[in-house]
């Protein structure tokens, strides 16, 4: 058992477990820096709903984006740690920042050494594998958080696998603060979308396909769609995600047989839990009950 507490600050526990076939607590853990890898979750229990899910968000200590490499590195890093100990036997980064900047160096570096037989899943590569069945003009845009957009992974991912696509992206440093402020279908937000969006026309004005590279933006969409030019389509993560994951866990039953299948959800956060709640409601349209966490 491992012990958090609840929005009165009351100590809780929650069940640890090796597996489905004990018949314990063993979930999938979706991580973020905050709120948008919801839309990720949501994605993936449409799609996978029969297994049990631990949603952890790094609230305290976000945004992610605009933070160095080595520092998103080791916040990632915590926070895997945490879900490992937490019964997590696979682990999504539902967090573009922490999949650009410090999924490669977990898999690689530490993973053979916590525990070789457990697995940490970015969301960046999904969207790359798909992308080439969705342009015609072969000229695809990238609207993302400024960490995304320096670390260039959409336009490495996405030429590994389609050498022949042009890939431009466009930081959109205010897009998750609107969101989380609650102000998307604000006329304030117009402005704001507007703007990034003819910038990146602008540089390119080829592209026909345009991904969202924030977990984040996907509650933008109706202003996204109202400010795209004609012939321009957008893509949001979510369901990629959970089509790649349910691919992945069909062809590793190994790795299937260890996520129990409760269909549950638990939410965890490092900041104030009624604060959290009150903004996943924004994400997921739906009450939560979520839990305060520490790394340490």
């Amino acid at each position: 058992m491992i012990n958090v507490s609840d929005t009165t600050g009351t100590a809780v526990s929650l069940p640890v477990g090796k597996g489905v076939g004990e018949g314990l607590y063993s979930p999938i853990g979706i991580f973020d820096s905050g709120y948008g890898g919801l839309t990720i979750l949501e994605g993936i229990r449409r799609q996978l709903p029969q297994y049990d899910y631990l949603y952890l968000g790094d609230n305290a200590r976000a945004p992610y984006g605009p933070r160095s490499f080595d520092v998103v590195y080791e916040f990632t890093r915590q926070a895997v740690v945490k879900l490992f100990s937490l019964g997590c036997h696979l682990v999504i980064l539902a967090c573009n920042t922490a999949s650009a900047k410090a999924l490669r160096t977990i898999q690689q570096c530490d993973l053979p050494r916590l525990d070789p037989q457990r697995r940490v899943l970015g969301i960046i590569r999904p969207t790359a594998e798909v992308i080439g069945t969705l342009t015609s003009t072969r000229h695809v845009g990238v609207l993302a958080t400024e960490g995304t957009i320096r670390s260039d992974s959409y336009r490495l991912e996405i030429q590994k696998l389609h050498p022949d696509i042009v890939v431009t992206g466009v930081a959109c440093p205010l897009w998750a603060a609107i969101v989380e402020a609650g102000e998307a279908c604000s006329p304030g937000a117009d402005y704001f979308v507007s703007k990034r969006i003819g910038q990146l026309m602008e540089s390119d004005p080829m592209i026909d396909t345009i991904i969202l590279g924030c977990t984040h933006y996907p509650l933008l969409m109706p202003k996204i769609r109202k400010h795209l030019p004609k012939g321009v389509s957008v893509v949001a993560q979510g369901d990629y995600v959970a089509s790649s994951l349910a691919d992945y866990l069909n062809r590793r039953t190994a790795i299937a047989s260890q996520c129990s299948k409760g269909g549950t959800v638990r939410y965890l956060t490092t900041e104030n839990p009624q604060r959290f709640q009150e903004t996943a409601q924004l994400f997921l349209n739906q009450p939560v009950e979520a839990m305060h966490i520490m790394f340490t």
